[in-house]
């Protein structure tokens, strides 16, 4: 095997495996989910490119796959001018590459038209059955159950409804609609859309299983987090209570859900956030501290 695929070989380990299993276990992930997050979407960037990386590396010669090597650990990307003087062999390795990048990308694609189709619907019902409350900045829906909730992306909207004006206090209400406005303003509709295609194109990978259980749950805690600078710990709590049974459409995020009995116990119980980050950071330089041989193995082979 040609030894410079050792590199994509084992990110593909790492990120596609080892990292996944140890962010899934971490206590620290819930405790600072901005940085969870990071690490998740920094595995399935790397994932994906090391996944056109390894074949592309088995096709080509070792003096290209020595230059292809250099250029992915330098971050250097080739001039127009090398791309337009590949040799045959190195257009098929950029064509299988290109082709293996093209599956999450597809499936991307995909699930944001598929979730933005299902957003301009519903928004074009609120438009006749809602009200706009220039107070609230919200869309108001008459329904005696109280629910909150909000369409990001273009057609981007808050909910809520008229049981939750009239169930929640007015800090409770401004607590629940900045939580809402964390998830339109974060676009965190691009983080979920990602980690369905990886879901839908690699089904028993470890990023995709452990990704598509944690992400959506760190997120509403992200959100509940940016929430936070506006209102106070009580008032998102009891406002979480409140709207734990409201139900939202799909390609929505609701302030309520399964995941409230576990965001309530979060905020009620404050931590100190040095420790969890640097919990966080040490996972992560430890695993990246396993690529150390490989690449130090990969480069230390002659052309």
């Amino acid at each position: 095997m040609n030894h410079h695929a050792l590199v994509p070989l084992g990110l593909v380990l790492l990120t596609g495996f080892l990292v996944p299993w140890l962010v899934a276990r971490a206590h620290w992930a819930q405790q600072v989910p901005r940085l969870a997050l990071a690490v998740w979407a920094a595995c399935g960037a790397v994932f994906a490119g090391a996944t056109a990386l390894l074949p592309a590396q088995l096709v080509l010669s070792n003096e290209s796959s020595h230059h292809l090597a250099d250029m992915v650990l330098m971050l250097r990307l080739p001039s127009p001018a090398r791309l337009l003087s590949l040799d045959g062999r190195e257009q098929l390795a950029l064509a299988i590459g290109l082709s293996v990048l093209s599956l999450p990308a597809a499936a991307f694609v995909r699930r944001l038209a598929r979730a933005r189709r299902v957003r301009v619907r519903h928004a074009g019902v609120l438009r006749i059955v809602g009200r706009y409350d220039p107070d609230l900045r919200a869309t108001v829906l008459d329904d005696d159950r109280p629910a909150v909730y909000c369409l990001p992306g273009r057609s981007r909207r808050v909910v809520v409804s008229s049981g939750a004006v009239h169930t929640l206090t007015p800090a409770q209400l401004a607590a629940a609609l900045a939580h809402e406005r964390a998830h339109i303003s974060g676009r965190h509709h691009l983080l979920v859309a990602a980690t369905e295609a990886f879901g839908a194109v690699f089904p028993r990978l470890p990023l995709a299983r452990y990704g598509g259980a944690s992400v959506p749950l760190l997120l509403e805690m992200a959100a509940d987090d940016r929430a936070l600078r506006r209102c106070t710990r009580d008032a998102l709590a009891t406002a979480l209570y409140a709207l734990a049974s409201g139900r939202a459409p799909r390609s929505a995020f609701a302030a309520g859900g399964p995941s409230a009995a576990l965001r309530m116990r979060r905020i009620l119980t404050p931590y100190s956030a040095g420790h969890p980050v640097l919990r966080g950071l040490l996972t992560i330089a430890s695993a990246t501290l396993a690529m150390a041989p490989l690449v130090i193995a990969c480069c230390s082979f002659p052309r």
